[in-house]
């Protein structure tokens, strides 16, 4: 069977000098290696209106609607694997990747709302298998309040995902890493990448 894989992209940095972007293509490349009758359908949040619409007062009521949430909760219906990809901003994912997550995670469409169904709340996305590949400006553990890995394992694991173990890139603002280029440092993580790739 070949899969369908939505690769999500979150990263408002320049393509030639963000490493989460370096980090995805060079696990795209090695996926595409391992699996060559995957499709791999790239969605980058930089291009779409929906990803700059912040939910507000003033837009509650129709935030939700079929073009900017059913829209994408059905591409999502329709891949069997995703690829979320985001570096860490002010301690959390990207903004453009947190008003996409905003738009899809909707009761009864991605998760059974647990004030409607007896019980806690259950996925309902439990078709996907999902790979977090992350960066960081700082080492891991330096702010512990802001693990952005976590939150999106665990945001995806939620909806009912089967979450592959991410992969972080971290302390890409500190030295040595700092002296490196996104392709460079990238290199430092090539086994881990080829064999998450292969294993996706």
């Amino acid at each position: 069977m070949n899969n369908k894989i939505l690769l999500i992209k979150s990263s408002p940095i320049s393509q030639t000098k963000s490493y989460s972007t370096a980090l995805a293509n060079r696990f795209c490349k090695y996926y595409q290696q391992f699996h060559p009758t995957d499709e791999i359908i790239t969605l980058d949040l930089n291009e779409i209106a929906m990803s700059k619409k912040n939910i507000h007062i003033h837009n509650f009521v129709d935030y939700f609607n079929s073009s900017d949430s059913d829209f994408y909760i059905n591409q999502l219906k329709n891949v069997n694997k995703v690829i979320f990809v985001s570096p860490m901003i002010n301690f959390n994912i990207s903004p453009i990747g947190k008003a996409y997550l905003d738009h899809i995670l909707v009761a009864n469409k991605t998760f059974s709302y647990k004030y409607q169904k007896q019980g806690d709340a259950i996925g309902l996305l439990t078709h996907l298998k999902v790979q977090i590949l992350t960066t960081q400006g700082a080492p891991f553990g330096w702010y512990p309040w802001g693990n952005h890995t976590a939150y999106l394992q665990g945001t995806w694991a939620f909806v009912g995902a089967q979450v592959a173990p991410p992969i972080l890139i971290a302390g890409t603002k500190v030295k040595p890493e700092s002296e490196l280029n996104p392709e460079q440092l990238i290199d430092k993580y090539e086994d881990k990448i080829m064999v998450a790739a292969k294993n996706f």
